[in-house]
This record gives structure tokens, sequence and C-alpha cells, in this order.
């Protein structure tokens, strides 16, 4: 096919969609189950509906063939270990029992079984379930979730390409299970795994299946030449199928590297592939091992992750570029759009100016269209959309919002200096404990209390204008005396006031702070039925007054023990945000920690001596290439440094981090130079304090003994034998007691329980020591 025949036969198309309504209506229902206030038939009927809605709406914007397949009631990498029959032992009765109850039982465990492990999905936001998995698994094929959903799609008239997680990714997601050798490598069951791939795809087949999209985004990543053959055996062997539909292999999120060649000459009919950010170097990676003669390119020019608007100009080059290296070129987002909210239309409150410049799913979706449009009939078949893109981006390029003089000149001052203690760890060790006279495995949490119904409606009460500002402020102090009184009840040592006050972790501070803006609908999902609203991050960066002061030391004054104020980091503030991609992230966060340098500073002022400034994305933003990796680390330690370096030695300075692989990033935990640092540890059974160890970590740790991800409550003698773990690798003196994370999304009952055993564990095992 000629590079003019491949363009008139452009089509275009989206990996995937948001799963959960443009109302959050899969929330709503998947916790009305777990509540019991919904049936099982009511639920399914629910994601019926939302699976119906969301192609009725891609077809209808003009998508030449919609995903299928991408839907989940919690996690699709979950969905695909009930696809290859990869249930944990202490699931089988459950899933045996009752299908559904067992799947959300492995999500997020009851009181009888622990759920998988989870964590994030490669360098985003969003957490999967990690497959367990050992040299017994036994794979066995049920593919009856991913044909119904085909066979939904097709019966509605729609051309569908049911989307999977590849086999090869798949298994590098994976971990040994509990009980197995550390050592062993899931990827050792790739030819026990592949014939029930050959399984499904037969299934697929069979159900009218044309195309399946098999996604490989751990091939992104840097990968051993046994990882390589591994992935060339993979899509031989699946390839060579004769019964089977046609294969698509998709990468995102970064460049394809040397696994590039792999997929290019293994027997599949087509690759998906990211061009965007530093993906960007596919283009000239593809041309380098000559195309993909007679194949299907489907090209991610739209950024999937971020919501500025596409660059049409930019990306029909890169189209124009890609026509002669294949024998048809599709149109498409870089990844799935799950990353993004649904619709920016839905935003009122947004300024019209700055409204201009964002894309949500649904305006991604139509760029899709209108470059696959460009594409296939040439530019005169757009000029109006191209002529509104040039001015939308223009507009963008030129605004005051994007840029403070103030700002810029003040990062330009900083010095080494700013970004340093003024004493070294241990003479702060010293006069921390000495100002503090905290005990042995001394108990806290990690900052957030239960955001209760009440609290909630008292927020929407506030914004509709059915209560003052007065009332309000009143339920949140009523709210922390209580949240005091319990954890002085309960026995903690330091305390926290529970953050009433607080919407989201980030959006909090986003919302106070210049450069920010916020979203009334653009949810995205980070896990389960957890969904975010990422804030804007638009321009320049400034802290126009305190944000935290007022309500710390108000808290404070209720008590005679250590109370912590409570921030985000500078790397969380932009890696759970949509952050700006029109200068150097390095940039923006020394603008964020110098705002937030001045909460610090604030907040030591005021009295408050233990301060904690979370990083939870630090793991989360490293760049998926190691060769990408230090200058980030630099300019990422930096900025937490940056934030805390102005305190006096006998101020603690803490930080927290979760649901990650740490392993990767411990030196740069180090290079934090916090005094404490609190970490997931619970599902991971004490991994990360092992990884300290090994490191010669030489500061104060938390890893944590409840998992605040699960509705079970942790007993007094469980939560003491992950302590005692714990103290095999951090000595006592250097240890402390808390949960995994942030208690904002638990109940109180649960939370009560849970921190009583929490805290009994600390003085059993405190005995244990004496």
């Amino acid at each position: 096919m000629t590079p003019k025949s491949a363009a008139a036969a452009a089509r275009a198309t989206v990996y995937g969609y948001p799963r959960q309504g443009g109302n959050r209506e899969l929330k709503r229902a998947v916790e009305g189950y777990w509540k019991g206030r919904v049936t099982a038939d009511a639920l399914r009927a629910t994601a019926a509906d939302l699976r119906r809605t969301t192609w009725e709406q891609l077809a209808g914007a003009g998508l030449h063939e919609v995903p299928t397949g991408d839907f989940s009631y919690y996690d699709h990498v979950l969905d695909t270990s009930v696809m290859v029959g990869a249930v944990p032992a202490r699931h089988r009765a459950a899933v045996d029992a009752d299908p559904l109850d067992g799947y959300f039982a492995m999500a997020r465990g009851n009181q009888d079984v622990a759920p998988l492990e989870m964590t994030k999905w490669f360098d985003t936001n969003y957490h999967y379930l990690v497959p367990e998995l050992g040299p017994d698994t036994v794979f066995t094929a049920d593919s009856s979730q991913q044909v119904g959903a085909l066979t939904e799609a097709l019966a509605l008239g729609h051309t569908a390409r049911l989307v999977l997680v590849g086999p090869v990714t798949y298994l590098l997601l994976a971990k040994p299970a509990p009980g197995v050798a550390a050592g062993f490598e899931p990827l050792t069951l790739l030819d026990r795994l592949l014939p029930v791939y050959a399984e499904v795809l037969a299934d697929l087949r069979a159900a009218g299946a044309t195309w399946v999209q098999l996604d490989e985004p751990a091939l992104v990543q840097d990968r051993t030449p046994a990882e390589l053959n591994a992935a060339a055996r993979a899509y031989r062997d699946l390839g060579t199928l004769t019964d089977r539909p046609q294969l698509l292999v998709a990468s995102y999120f970064d460049r394809l590297g040397d696994a590039l060649p792999v997929l290019a000459k293994a027997p599949v009919e087509g690759l998906a592939l990211d061009f965007t950010g530093p993906a960007a170097a596919n283009l000239e990676a593809l041309a380098a091992v000559g195309g993909l003669p007679g194949k299907r390119l489907v090209a991610g020019v739209v950024d999937g992750r971020n919501i500025w608007i596409n660059d049409y100009e930019k990306s029909l080059a890169t189209l124009g570029t890609l026509l002669g290296l294949a024998e048809c070129v599709d149109v498409a987002a870089s990844c799935s759009l799950l990353h993004v909210p649904v619709d920016a239309a839905a935003e009122r409150d947004v300024d019209p100016q700055v409204l201009r410049w964002l894309a949500f799913a649904r305006q991604k979706t139509a760029e899709v269209v209108t470059l696959a449009k460009g594409l296939a009939r040439g530019t005169g078949s757009i000029t109006a959309e191209l002529a509104r893109n040039r001015a939308d981006l223009a507009s963008r390029a030129n605004s005051p919002i994007t840029r403070d003089p103030a700002v810029r000149a003040r990062v330009a001052a900083v010095t080494d200096a700013d970004g340093r203690r003024s004493a070294p760890y241990e003479q702060r060790s010293s006069a921390q404990r000495a100002a503090l006279g905290l005990p042995l495995l001394p108990t806290t949490t990690i900052g957030s209390f239960p955001q209760t119904a009440e609290l909630r409606t008292a927020r929407a009460d506030l914004r509709a204008g059915r209560i003052d500002a007065a009332a309000y402020e009143e339920r949140i102090k009523a709210e922390i005396r209580d949240v005091l009184a319990f954890q002085e009840k309960a026995g903690l040592d330091v305390l926290v006031h529970g953050e009433p006050e607080r919407n989201d972790m980030v959006q909090y501070f986003a919302e106070q702070l210049t450069g920010y803006l916020a979203t009334q609908h653009g949810w995205v999902q980070s896990y389960g039925t957890r969904y975010v609203r990422p804030p804007v991050l638009a321009g320049d960066i400034s802290r126009p007054e305190p944000m935290t002061v007022r309500w710390t030391s108000y808290a404070n004054s209720l008590t005679d023990r250590p109370v912590k104020g409570m921030l985000t980091g500078p790397v969380t503030m932009l890696a759970w945000s949509f952050v700006r991609d029109d200068q150097p992230l390095g940039d923006t966060a020394r603008q964020v920690a110098l705002a937030l340098r001045d909460e610090v500073d604030d907040l030591e002022a005021a009295g408050t001596s233990v301060i904690q400034v979370d990083e939870p994305a630090l793991r989360e933003t490293l760049p998926l290439r190691a060769a990408d990796r230090a200058g980030y680390l630099a300019w990422a330690t930096e900025s937490f440094r940056l934030t805390t370096g102005g305190v006096r030695p006998e101020t603690q300075i803490h930080t927290h981090m979760c649901y990650a692989e740490f392993g990767d990033i411990v030196q740069a935990i180090d290079d934090l130079d916090a005094d404490a640092i609190s970490l997931e540890a619970a599902r991971s059974h004490m991994q990360v304090a092992r990884e300290l160890a090994a490191h010669g970590y030489p500061r104060e740790a938390g890893p944590g003994v409840y998992d605040i991800h699960s509705p079970r409550i942790p007993s007094a003698e469980e939560a003491a034998a992950l302590l005692r773990k714990g103290l095999e690798a951090i000595p006592p003196q250097r240890l402390w007691v808390n949960p995994d994370c942030g208690l904002k999304t638990r109940g109180w009952p649960e939370t009560r329980a849970s921190l009583e055993n929490l805290v009994a564990a600390a003085r059993t095992v405190r005995d244990e020591l004496r």
C-alpha cells in the first residue's frame, strides 16, 4: 500500500475509556453492592448500561472501532488473573461459592482473608492488584467476561476490538505468592500461560472477534535479553496459532527501545505505539527497523494521560511520516483514556479562556477523529479545526495566567544552602528526643481520619449556601475535638487533627495556591471505587496566605501531646495533578516547594514540633527507563529538601509513602534527609523494612502494620507479628508504629478497633523489649 492509499484508509480508535460513567455511577453501584443495598443483578445491569453508553458515545463521535474488555468492576489486572485462573488458594473457596464476592475478596479482602497486594500501574496514579504466582500455579482459561463484553458490543452493531493485558506484562507485574521463595521469577511460567491465552483467543474468535489487542506496556521498561527473548517466544507462539483473531500488540507510556525490533518481527498483524512525550523516540526507532511492512500501525499521537489540547499540526506531521512505515496507519490516543476525566464540557466554573486549553476523554476522542479525518482526506477537510486549534494553543502560550515574574525571580535566587538542614541527623535526633519525650516504638497515624457523610454534607451545605462559614468552622472544630479525644483515649503518642476540612490531599492545597485550578467533575479512578479529582496546574505557583496553620494550631491547643502538621509534598502535588507541559517539571517542582516552604516555616513558628510532608508519588513518578532517572531524582529530592530545609534541628520532619515498589528509590528516600518516614508494608509483609535495612538507612521509619485499603480489622497479635518482623530489620530506637496510609476512606468502627489493636500491639512488643 502506498503512503497515499494508507492515508486514505486511516481510521480512528482508542485503547480504553473511563469506566465510572459521567456521574460515577459504577462507584455508587459497587459500593451499594458491598453494603447490601444493590443486588448483584442490579450491579451487572448498571455495568452493562455503562458499557453500552460508552460504546454508543464513541461510535457516535466517529470512532471506527470501539474497545471492549477495558471495563472492570475493580481492576483490569485482577480481571486478567480471573481470566487465566490465577486465584490464590486463600480466595478459592470464596470464588467457588460466589464468583462476584470472591472477586471482591481478592480486591479488598474480608475479615477472613487478606486481599492481593496493590501497587501503582507503571508511573501513573492508578493502582492494580498484583498477581500472586508460584511454581505450583496452574492456569485455566475462563474467557466468560471477555466474551460477554465482546458479544454485547457486536450485538449493538459496533466494530469492536477486545483489549487484554498481554501475557508477558502480566507475568512481569506478578510477584511470588506468600510462602514462595522470593527469588522465584513468574516469567518462568510463560510456557504454562501461553496455552491459556491461546484458548482465550480461540474463544474470542468463535464469538466474532476480528481483532484482539494485547497490551504489553512492561516492554517499555529496561528489559534483560532473557525477558526480550520471552516476549519474542510469546508472540511467535501466539502469532502462529491458526485459531485466533488478528493480533494488535500495544505499548505505551515510553519508548520501546530494544523491544521494538522484537515486536516488529513478530508474526502478528499490527502494533500500537505511543508517540507522545519520551515515546516520541518510537518514530525514529520504527524507521530504523524498517517500519512495519504489511502490518497495521495504531499511532498514539494524542496524549492519553494529560488534559491539554493536542497540537494538530505537530501530530499530523508525525502521522505523515508514519504513513510510509506501515501498511495502514490508524490514529489513537497514546494509552487508555482511563487516566483522564470524562468530559471537560461539564466544567461550568472553569474560566472559559482556560477551558479552551483542556481536553478530557470526550474531547480527546474528538481530537483522534479529527486527526484521522485530516490524515485520510487531507488538511483541507479540517481547515476550521486547524484554525481553532492554532488560536487555542496561542491563547495558552501568551496568557498572563502562565507566568508570574516574582515567582520566577524567587526560584532563580535559590541556593544549595536553602535545601540543607542546619544540623546533621545525629544532632537533630538527639534534640528531637529531648524535645518530644516519646516512648520506644512511638505510635501515630498517617494523617487523615474517616471522612464521614456528615463532613461531606457540611462541605456541600457550605458550597450551596445552606450554612455560613462560621457554622461550617464549628462543625470542623467539633470533628477535630472528637478525633483528638479518641487518639488520646486510645493511647497514640503523636496525634493528628484528622484533616476534616480537606477534600483531598492535593486538591485542598491546590485550591489555596495561585497557578492551580480545580474541577468539579474531573474524576479519575485511582483504585477500585476510589476516584480523585486531580487539579490542573496551569501557571506559576505561589502561596498567598497560610493554608493549614489555623487548624493545626487549634488542635495543638487541645492537647499536651505533639500534633503533626500535615502537608503534601511538591512531587506529589505535581504527580497527582494534571501538570503543565510547557516547562520542565523540575522548574515547576521548585515553585511548589517554595510555596510549601513558607507553610512549613509558619507551622514551626506557630509551635508545631512535628511536620509531615507526604511524598507517596516519589516512586510513582520515577521514569520507566533507568537512563532518565538520575535527573528526575535530583530535582525531586531537591524540592523536598527545599520545602523542609529551613526548620530548626528540634523540629522533626516526617514524610510518608505508600503502595509502590520502594526498592528502586531507597537512595532517594535517604537523600530526602527526613527525620522519619512511614511507608506501606502490611500487604507486602514488611518488604520495605528489609530494603531499608539492606541500604543501611540511618533514620527513623514506620513500616505500616495496618492495611487501610481493606475493611479487615487486624488483631493486636497480627499487628504485633508484623511489628516483630519490622524489628528484624530496623532497631527499636528507630522504629515507629503506624498504619499503611491515611484513614480517610475507612469507617469509624473499623478505625477505632484497628487503632486500638495497633496501640496494644506496640505496648506488647515494648514489654518484650524491656
